[in-house]
């Protein structure tokens, strides 16, 4: 909002009115001090738009006539963007104008209206980060398309810490030729400072600290329609409208924002404390809504193993939360396409050992070696424990050069026993390398379930699935444009007489085998 640019001129101000210098001087001086601040600090969107505001304040000073402030702001804005059209088109500029503009038009009416129920100081407290986020939001989501929950709590305890880092690091950057006092100050800069920034992490580290929202112009304008009738609920409807207008007006905002804190609420519950309590805890196989990709959790005896991390972080970390994850003995990543790898940044402090598939370069083992120190290449015959069961990589062959490293490739992991089902994580195999792995001999028998290779593509081998007959199958998929899980495929098991599961439709999916194979989705 261009307190900082405000502050700096208004301390130059007063040092030049304690010295007894005339209106001019003062102004002039100030003007000074607000252009070296700005070349201190790097003309950024907003703090151009903030100096030019003060310094059109400063000017209206010097001539003896006090603009009010919407008429400052807009003519900074008329001038800023007369100079430089681009800057319209620049959303820091837009958030700085706009919190500008809520600041000066919302604070004091919202602060009265709070005011009915709390003290003065605190309503004016609550009101000053209101404004600005109730008309900042909407802006916010057209690049970022989610809603802070805790903002406003968060600007009221970061604050006032602001002016103290401002004056002192301002302060300490003045005496850099006096190395004892400006080390001095930048210390006594550093707590207000860290104040702010712990503000801001510990906030952004809370559950649901962020809710998602409709990204485009629809998210903008639903947020925009959700802020106004914030606005009426606190502040009441214009009174300029008949008695029963307002009172229309006031009842259907309440209603609304009632509707929508509910409908939050309960997404925030759901995404926080009560999702984990609402899936079961007997599971033995997770397959993580990710999106288009894969994410297959396994458990057994208290040990947990992960078969690919889909192409989302957050998604999977969402996932592992939900489901109370918080260490992994092995990951593997069958091959290093973006919606199998992504997520591997997720695993950092959960994972021991990743096991992975072929690779092109050095560059694809980058983020698994910076969340693991054990890291080592997977090849048919290796196996090891998880818990109670036992897993083994069935594909493919030590050094293959039959395929290059990419889909067919993909590490192909057989797990057993421990109360897991017989399971089959077929990676993104096609058909050729599916009816090479069949040919091999190391897949024996019936399964009870099946990760469905290649998020249900068409390249499928009728034969494999023939000989496994799975009783469930697993399919990692999203919104795509591949046309995955393909109709032949969907088709090709149900006529082996498998139970599909997928999380474009069924989100969560859980397997048990603690009383019969049973199958648990979200939706």
């Amino acid at each position: 909002s261009g307190s900082n640019c405000s502050l700096v001129g208004a301390i130059a101000f007063g040092i030049c009115a304690a010295c007894g210098a005339g209106r001019r001087t003062r102004v002039i001086v100030s003007l000074v001090a607000l252009a070296g601040f700005v070349v201190l600090v790097t003309p950024e969107a907003s703090v151009i738009r903030a100096g030019a505001m003060s310094t059109i304040a400063l000017l209206a000073l010097l001539t003896g006539r006090r603009g009010a402030g919407v008429a400052v702001l807009s003519l900074a804005v008329t001038v800023l963007v007369a100079a430089d059209p681009w800057l319209a088109t620049s959303y820091g500029f837009l958030l700085s104008a706009s919190a500008t503009g809520a600041l000066l038009l919302l604070a004091e009416p919202l602060a009265t209206g709070l005011n009915r129920w709390m003290p003065r100081a605190l309503a004016l407290g609550i009101a000053v980060p209101l404004a600005a986020q109730l008309v900042c939001g909407p802006i916010i989501v057209l690049f970022a398309p989610q809603v802070s929950l805790y903002g406003v709590v968060a600007n009221m305890i970061a604050g006032p810490a602001a002016p103290a880092a401002t004056v002192l690091g301002l302060a300490a950057c003045l005496v850099q030729a006096i190395p004892p006092l400006a080390l001095g100050l930048a210390s006594l800069a550093w707590l207000p400072s860290a104040w702010v920034a712990q503000t801001a992490e510990t906030f952004a580290a809370l559950p649901a600290a962020g809710l998602g929202w409709h990204e485009g112009w629809l998210g903008f304008l639903a947020l925009t329609a959700i802020g106004a009738c914030v606005v009426v609920a606190i502040t009441g409807a214009p009174r300029r409208l008949p008695a029963a207008a307002r009172r229309w007006i006031l009842r259907s905002s309440v209603a609304v924002l009632a509707l929508v804190v509910g409908a939050g609420g309960g997404t925030v519950a759901l995404t926080s404390v009560v999702g984990p309590l609402t899936a079961p805890r007997d599971w033995s196989i997770a397959l993580c809504d990710v999106g288009q990709g894969d994410a297959i959790l396994l458990r057994s005896a208290g040990r947990t193993a992960i078969v690919d991390t889909g192409p989302d972080v957050d998604a999977l970390e969402r996932c592992l939360t939900r489901l109370g994850v918080d260490e992994i003995d092995v990951a593997f990543l069958t091959h290093f396409d973006a919606d199998h790898v992504t997520g591997v940044p997720a695993l950092a402090g959960r994972v021991r050992t990743i096991v992975h598939g072929p690779y092109e370069s050095e560059d694809d083992l980058s983020d698994a070696r910076g969340v693991s120190g054990d890291v080592r290449e997977g090849y048919a015959g290796m196996h090891g424990a998880l818990g109670d069961a036992t897993w083994r990589i069935l594909w493919p062959a030590r050094d293959t050069r039959a395929f290059a490293p990419g889909n067919d490739t993909s590490l192909v992991v057989e797990v057993t026993g421990g109360a897991v089902p017989r399971t089959l994580l077929l990676g993104d195999l096609g058909e050729d390398a599916q009816r090479l792995l069949w040919g091999s001999g190391r897949v024996m028998g019936t399964y009870d379930v099946v990760k469905v290779s290649h998020h249900g593509s068409r390249d499928q081998s009728p034969a494999l699935y023939a000989e496994i007959r799975p009783l469930i199958g697993l399919i990692g998929v999203g919104e795509n444009d591949y046309g995955h899980p393909h109709p032949d495929t969907l088709a090709l098991l149900a006529g082996s007489g498998t139970a599909v599961a997928r999380t474009d439709t069924d989100g969560l999916v859980l397997v048990s085998a603690a009383d019969g194979l049973s199958v648990w989705r979200e939706r």
